[in-house]
C-alpha cells in the first residue's frame, strides 16, 4: 500500500518536481515555478492527501542534492523533513510551512482552485496565500542556498508538516516521534504580513504571540412535540437565546505585553493616530472596557487583539419541520487571549447564557498549547530586523504583535524554540484572502517575498 501510494504520486508529479528543480532561474523565478506546482497539488483538508506535497518537495531536494525525508504514519498524509548542514556554531534554524489548505467552493471562484492560473499579474489558487507561497519560498531559498554553497553557521531545516488546518496531527506526530529532526534555537514560520503607511513606511508585523482556538459546543435541551404548538422551551429557541446572549456579552479586556507594545506603535502611524488617546485609558480598570469598545467600533480586528472572541460557526437541529426536536447543537470557533484557561471562558459563557439547559463544553480533540511570546531579544529577531532595514533601508518599521489566528507554531514554542511569523509577503490592496474565495497573490510580490526571505535566512543562519 505504501510503496503504491508513492508510485501515483512520482507519476503524478515527478515530470514538475523534475522541471522545477532542474534549472538556473532567479530565486523570485524558481519561487513562482515552486508556488504554480505547489496549488496544482489539491490537498485541501478534508481529507489532506499532502503526501502529494512532500513528495514533491523530497523530489525537489534530491534533484538538488539536499537530504531529505518522509516521515509520518498515514502514507497519504506524509510530512517532509530536508536539511543543509553547517558548522555547528549554533542551533539550526527551521524554516516550515503547512502543505494542507482549507478546501474551496468552486463555484464561488471565478477562475479554477487548482490550476494556479496567472491572471492580470497575479497567481489564482487555493493556498496562494495560506500558505504554500510561504513554502515555495522557503524551497526556493533553501536550493539556492545549495547551489551557491553557501556556508550556514547553523543547519537549516525545512519542515512541511500535515494537517495545520484541521488537527494539527503531523507537527504532533513529528514532536512525538521525530524531535531531533526538527529541533531548532528558532522558527520562520506564518503568520507575519506587511502593509503601507499613508506616510509611505513599509511596516512589517513579525508575529510573536497568537490567540488560542478553543472550539466550544453548545447543546440546548428541551421537550420533543409538533410544531404547531409554540413552547417558550423549545431548544431551538433555547439554543438562539444562549448564542445571543454571548454574542452581545462584552468579553473582558487584558492586555498582554505584546498587544501593548503592538498599539503604541501603531499609533505613530498617521492610520491609527486616533489610538494615542485612548492608550492610557487601556491602561486604567475603570475605562478599559470602555476604551475597547470605542477600538472596536474603528478597527474589529484591533479590538479582537484585546479579548476572547466568540463566533458560532456550525449548527445541528431537527429531522423534520413540523417537529420540535429535543436537542439544538452550535459549534463555536472561540480565539482565547494566551492569559486565560479554557476552565475560566467555559465558566464565564455559562455565566452569561444562565440556563441549566444549556450544556457548554469544549470541542473533543487536542487543544493547541497556551505559551509565552517569543521573545524581541533573540538573534532570530535582531537578524529580521538588520534583514528588513538592509532590503528596505528607507521608510521600514519593524512591529511584533499577537495574531488573532493560531498556527503550529504555538507547539513548538511550548517546547522552547523561538517562533516567528515572518512577514515578507505585502498585504494588497489593504485586504486579505486567505481561506476566501478568489484567493491571489501577485508575481512581484511573490519576488519580492521571496528576496527578504533570503535575506532573512542569511542573517539569521549564514557564516559571516
Amino acid at each position: 500500500m505504501f510503496s503504491a501510494f508513492f508510485a501515483l504520486c512520482a507519476i503524478a508529479i515527478g515530470f514538475v518536481a523534475h522541471a522545477a528543480g532542474d534549472d538556473n532561474r532567479s530565486l523570485g523565478g524558481r519561487t513562482r515555478q515552486y508556488l504554480i506546482d505547489l496549488i496544482r497539488l489539491d490537498t485541501s483538508n478534508p481529507p489532506g492527501n499532502e503526501s502529494k506535497v512532500a513528495t514533491y518537495l523530497k523530489q525537489v531536494a534530491d534533484a538538488s542534492g539536499i537530504p531529505a525525508e518522509l516521515l509520518g504514519d498515514d502514507p497519504k498524509r506524509l510530512n517532509l523533513v530536508a536539511r543543509l548542514k553547517g558548522n555547528g556554531k549554533n542551533k539550526p534554524l527551521l524554516l516550515m510551512a503547512h502543505s494542507d489548505v482549507v478546501p474551496a467552493e468552486r463555484k464561488q471562484w471565478s477562475v479554477d482552485p487548482f490550476k494556479a492560473e496567472i491572471r492580470d499579474d497575479f497567481l489564482y489558487g487555493r493556498g496562494a496565500l495560506d500558505t504554500k507561497s510561504l513554502l515555495a519560498a522557503e524551497l526556493a531559498v533553501m536550493v539556492e542556498i545549495k547551489r551557491r554553497n553557501i556556508k550556514l553557521s547553523r543547519d537549516l531545516i525545512l519542515l512541511s508538516e500535515a494537517d495545520e488546518e484541521a488537527g494539527s496531527s503531523g507537527i504532533q506526530w513529528l514532536i512525538k516521534n521525530g524531535w531531533p529532526k526538527i529541533d531548532a534555537e528558532f522558527a520562520f514560520n506564518e503568520g507575519g504580513s506587511v502593509w503601507e503607511s499613508k506616510n509611505g513606511t513599509r511596516v512589517f508585523l513579525v508575529q510573536t504571540a497568537e490567540k488560542i482556538p478553543t472550539r466550544v459546543v453548545l447543546t440546548a435541551k428541551g421537550p420533543a412535540g409538533h410544531g404547531s404548538l409554540p413552547r417558550s422551551d423549545n431548544a431551538v429557541l433555547r439554543l438562539s437565546r444562549a448564542l445571543v446572549k454571548l454574542a452581545d456579552a462584552d468579553e473582558p479586556v487584558r492586555l498582554t505585553g505584546v498587544t501593548r507594545r503592538y498599539l503604541r506603535e501603531l499609533s505613530a502611524f498617521p492610520e491609527y493616530d486616533w489610538l494615542a488617546q485612548l492608550l492610557p485609558r487601556l491602561e486604567s480598570a475603570t475605562t478599559i472596557q470602555a476604551a475597547a469598545g470605542q477600538i472596536r467600533t474603528r478597527d474589529p480586528e484591533l479590538d479582537a487583539g484585546l479579548r476572547t472572541t466568540f463566533t458560532p460557526t456550525m449548527l445541528n437541529a431537527g429531522i423534520k419541520i413540523n417537529s420540535i426536536p429535543s436537542t439544538a447543537e452550535a459549534q463555536v470557533d472561540v480565539r482565547r487571549l494566551p492569559s486565560e484557561t479554557s476552565e475560566e471562558v467555559l465558566a464565564r459563557f455559562r455565566q452569561i447564557v444562565g440556563d441549566p439547559a444549556v450544556e457548554i463544553t469544549l470541542a473533543p480533540g487536542a487543544q493547541l498549547p497556551a505559551t509565552e511570546a517569543s521573545p524581541r531579544t533573540t538573534a532570530a529577531y535582531r537578524s529580521l530586523e538588520r534583514a528588513i532595514g538592509l532590503v528596505y533601508p528607507r521608510q521600514s518599521a519593524v512591529v511584533p504583535f499577537m495574531s488573532r489566528g493560531a498556527t503550529d507554531g504555538s507547539f513548538l514554542r511550548s517546547r522552547g524554540v523561538g517562533v516567528y511569523g515572518v512577514p515578507i509577503f505585502l498585504r494588497e490592496n489593504g485586504e486579505s484572502r486567505e481561506h476566501g474565495n478568489d484567493e491571489r497573490i501577485s508575481t512581484q510580490n511573490i519576488e519580492n517575498g521571496a528576496e527578504l526571505l533570503w535575506q532573512m535566512v542569511l542573517e539569521t543562519a549564514g557564516d559571516n
